[in-house]
């Protein structure tokens, strides 16, 4: 996590670019609110909407299932910035490619059994996320991509085929490697789609793909087999193959795409959380539960999220300051 000075020289450089956008409070309080010098836009999926309780808690009432918590790098971001980028954050949890896209989403909320239930499941439809995207926006964020590949129901097969492994061998892996380049290849091509679908809407905008943090360590025998706390059942064959050929490749897949279509960036994430994974001690990544023993299904923690703000901050502040 970038260190507390590091985030007021950011928030420095936003203030450098627009006289008198971050005001102190006791002044602000006597003024009318200024319009927002930037607008932007967030899409994507649990990674970026918080989703669990250790990012924070929902902030939108009624619910709408999407489960975005106020502890999220969208809404750290917002309040970090102040009045020089109004946001529209339309990340929801479970959210696919072509969710962001083009198709309307029925968001779970915290319904995923057998690891939790919801009891307001179901809701109803969101539109799709790049509706929000207006001609005049100025910077969109996107993280999506996990839910493609079906990242979610590869780790329950995994949890299901180690439970009865008792810790050995590939089981995972055996049965779904061959799977694994096809879904790839599908995520790369819908991507692009996105990309493209999001450029035609607002034709000036900056798009910031951001990829997916280090959730599993180099060293897997820091992961203990059978730890509600880091990833239960999955033995360390699998996790290393998952590590290897799944959500590396998948951070690949995402920054090429950035790479190849125009006033699209990537924002690496993968590089700053090496040593803070599920299995790390100072992990910014949950387990399958989290240190209360609620479930987290493997998502960024509150300061998961602030390293990740810190990141997409400075690349949203190169992004609005080269215009």
């Amino acid at each position: 996590m970038a260190s507390f000075r590091i985030r007021l020289a950011l928030l420095g450089s936003a203030a450098a670019l627009t006289a008198g956008a971050l005001v102190p409070a006791q002044l602000a309080g006597a003024q009318p609110a200024a319009a927002a010098d930037y607008e932007w836009v967030a899409l994507g999926d649990s990674y970026t909407a918080g989703v669990i309780p250790a990012a924070g808690e929902v902030f939108e009432y009624p619910r709408d299932g999407c489960e975005r918590t106020d502890q999220s790098y969208p809404q750290v971001i917002d309040r970090d910035l102040g009045s020089l980028i109004e946001l529209t954050n339309v990340s929801c949890g479970a959210a696919t490619i072509q969710d962001v896209t083009f198709r309307a989403q029925e968001p779970i909320g915290r319904h995923l059994p057998p690891i939790s239930e919801d009891p307001d499941y179901p809701f109803p439809a969101v539109p799709p996320q790049s509706e929000a995207v207006r001609p005049g926006t100025d910077v969109i964020t996107v993280g999506a991509g996990g839910n493609s590949i079906g990242f979610a129901e590869i780790l329950l097969k995994c949890l299901e085929l180690g439970g009865g492994s008792g810790g050995v061998g590939t089981p995972c892996k055996d049965e779904l490697a061959a799977s694994i380049p096809g879904r790839l290849t599908k995520a790369g091509k819908e991507y692009g789609e996105m990309l493209a679908r999001l450029h035609e809407k607002a034709p000036h905008a900056k798009i910031l793909a951001v990829g997916y943090p280090t959730v599993i360590p180099a060293d897997t025998s820091k992961c203990g087999y059978n730890n509600l706390r880091q990833f239960l059942s999955i033995t360390q064959g699998d996790l290393d193959w998952l590590r290897r050929d799944v959500l590396e490749p998948l951070n690949k897949t995402i920054e090429k795409s950035a790479d190849t279509h125009a006033s699209t960036g990537f924002v690496d994430l993968y590089d700053s959380t090496r040593h803070h994974s599920v299995c790390d001690a100072g992990k910014w990544v949950e387990g399958i539960f989290d240190d209360e023993n609620r479930p987290a299904f493997v998502h960024p923690n509150a300061k998961g999220h602030r390293n990740a703000a810190d990141h997409v901050t400075s690349a949203i502040l190169n992004a609005i300051s080269a215009d």
